[in-house]
């Protein structure tokens, strides 16, 4: 493809709304431009590169025994309020009215409407196991859309569903797509861990999120330095400590605290280490408040604190709240005399003499004791992960690495065909709710975060097998000579099954030199007049940099030894 005849408008500076590599380099490299908040339209590069991600993830799917089909975009409220995610779903989930005031949404996800399809269709046990999938645009009516295709309104997502007829062929099914997603994204060329993850908004049992390893990652992904342990920071497991505090108990005595309502304040004041601070955190769950106690440099896991609760989500109690509870301003709660639940993290059950808050303006307590100053009702895996913690599978200790999520797998058990009624004879004729699973992966998101993980001051590098074009070729010179030496490699290229991107603009060298590492394409070629009259052209590997002077001829076996194999 020549580069006059396709629609590339890069830019030379950095657009003002972009807060995150892959957004500002996919800007300027011309493959995407927004519409509106959240929502973009794929120029020609950008969309060769979707459709390459696509290619991988549809190969992979069927190669998995998985059915493509396509559902609709819009689905009807009726689907959503057997589920119950009508209402649980909360204002992400656009929702609107037709001519006729029924309700309708843009689906965000499809377990609804597949499960639907499946009760309406499969009857028997001897139809499974099934997996459906679809590549399709979704739309999540995000808060505070941002980072361009990271997180946007409307995104292109490949969705599965399986359906089996017991636990161990639907841990089958959750294996097949493990292992395929797996295969798409090494096969994408990106660097990733599946790590443990919590279920969130789909529900079930099991999930794995597919992450890649990016400074640049949103996520938190803890993984084990000797072995293969690896979760998202949400579902990092913690095993108790044996450690406790040596010594006497000493007494506990109140000490004036003046404006110091922060760990690192009250510590530095009393010339202590946060470890020997107990911080007292109040949370409301659905009406409920009950207190948390974590060391002084942990940090509470939200999610850990829901799900051991029984709750969909937890908030920190507002100041008001607190003042109301411990008779204190913010920053000085503790657990004396507190009433209420209490709960505790692992790390605290060990401690002696340690610092708390007095529930008093300006006050904290030296040298309180667990049991003879307070007690706690259980104590929990409550706290966020940190590097050097041991590893719950006792492979080594925790490494702390950003991440990107680009596809995540659930098994999902009975919750929606139970709440739906999706059932299937058995071998004895009796009827049996369906046990699923789904699969999700981000195409957009696989793109931007192979641009996360993948370039330099200059621009993008892509990955071979989802580059927009293999090969950047540029003319130099506007002679005859190298114009027909061009054609020639052009056409030489294309034939070898190199996709070539043709820069035929009468631009100066500088400007094309330029956007070809903007744009990224693995390779570049230099034809110029100086370069023939020696019989080369020259090569540059975009990745490393490194240059070669090549005869015409052996072009085509050089590229090849660059280029990975398949």
């Amino acid at each position: 493809m020549k580069t006059s005849q396709l629609l590339i408008p890069t830019l030379r500076e950095d657009p003002g709304e972009a807060e995150t590599v892959s957004h500002r380099l996919m800007l300027r490299a011309g493959l995407i431009r927004k519409v509106a908040a959240g929502i973009y339209t794929y120029l020609p590069l950008g969309l060769r590169v979707i459709r390459k991600v696509e290619q991988i993830v549809r190969e992979e799917m069927n190669r998995a025994g998985a059915q493509e089909l396509l559902m609709p975009v819009a689905s009807p409220a009726e689907l959503w309020k057997e589920t119950g995610r009508w209402d649980y779903y909360g204002k992400e989930l656009l929702r609107f009215k037709d001519r006729h005031e029924r309700d309708f949404c843009l689906g965000p996800t499809h377990e609804e409407v597949i499960t639907d399809l499946f009760r309406r269709e499969v009857k028997s046990y001897r139809q499974l196991p099934m997996n459906f999938y679809q590549i399709q645009t979704k739309f999540r009516d995000e808060i505070r859309p941002r980072f361009g295709l990271m997180r946007g309104r409307e995104f292109i997502m490949k969705d599965a569903y399986s359906f089996d007829c017991d636990e161990a062929g639907a841990k089958v099914s959750y294996q097949k797509m493990y292992d395929a997603y797996t295969r798409i994204f090494t096969r994408c060329g990106l660097t990733f861990r599946a790590v443990e993850a919590d279920t969130g908004l789909i529900g079930g049992d099991v999930s794995h999120e597919f992450m890649v390893l990016a400074d640049t990652g949103e996520a938190t992904v803890v993984y084990a330095d000797k072995g293969t342990y690896a979760a998202n920071l949400e579902r990092a497991e913690l095993r108790p400590s044996s450690d406790t505090d040596a010594g006497p108990l000493r007494p506990l005595a109140p000490v004036a605290t003046p404006q110091r309502r922060t760990v690192e304040e009250v510590t530095a004041f009393l010339k202590i280490a946060p470890r020997q601070l107990v911080k007292t955190l109040l949370y409301t769950a659905d009406k409920d408040t009950v207190a948390i106690l974590l060391r002084g440099d942990h940090d509470v896991n939200e999610v850990k604190l829901a799900r051991l609760l029984g709750v969909n989500e937890v908030q920190l109690a507002t100041p008001e709240k607190v003042q109301e509870l411990t008779g204190a301003p913010l920053g000085f709660a503790g657990p004396v005399g507190l009433k209420g639940r209490i709960l505790a993290d692992h790390a605290v059950k060990g401690m002696k003499n340690f610092v708390v808050g007095a529930n008093k303006a300006d006050t904290h307590y030296v040298d309180a004791n667990l049991d003879r100053d307070f007690s706690v009702e259980r104590f929990a895996d409550l706290r966020n992960a940190q590097a050097g913690d041991p590893s719950p599978r006792g492979d080594g200790a925790l490494v702390v690495a950003k991440g990107i999520e680009v596809g995540q797998v659930f098994l999902l058990g009975t919750k929606y065909s139970q709440k739906m009624t999706a059932t299937i004879l058995d071998d004895q004729g009796k009827d049996r709710l369906a046990i699923m699973g789904c699969y999700g992966i981000g195409i957009g998101r696989t793109a931007a975060a192979a641009i996360e993980q993948n370039h330099d001051e200059k621009g993008i590098i892509w990955p071979f097998p989802i580059a927009p074009f293999h090969v950047h070729l540029l003319p130099v010179s506007h002679s005859e000579k190298t114009a027909e030496a061009a054609a020639n490699i052009y056409s030489t290229l294309l034939a070898a099954g190199f996709e070539t991107l043709w820069d035929d603009r009468d631009e100066r060298a500088g400007v094309k030199f330029n956007d070809a590492d903007l744009i990224g394409a693995p390779f570049q070629v230099v034809v110029g007049d100086k370069g023939l009259a020696d019989g080369v052209v020259e090569v540059k590997h975009r990745k490393t940099g490194e240059k070669a002077r090549v005869r015409p001829a052996d072009l085509l076996a050089h590229l090849r030894t660059l280029a990975p194999a398949g």
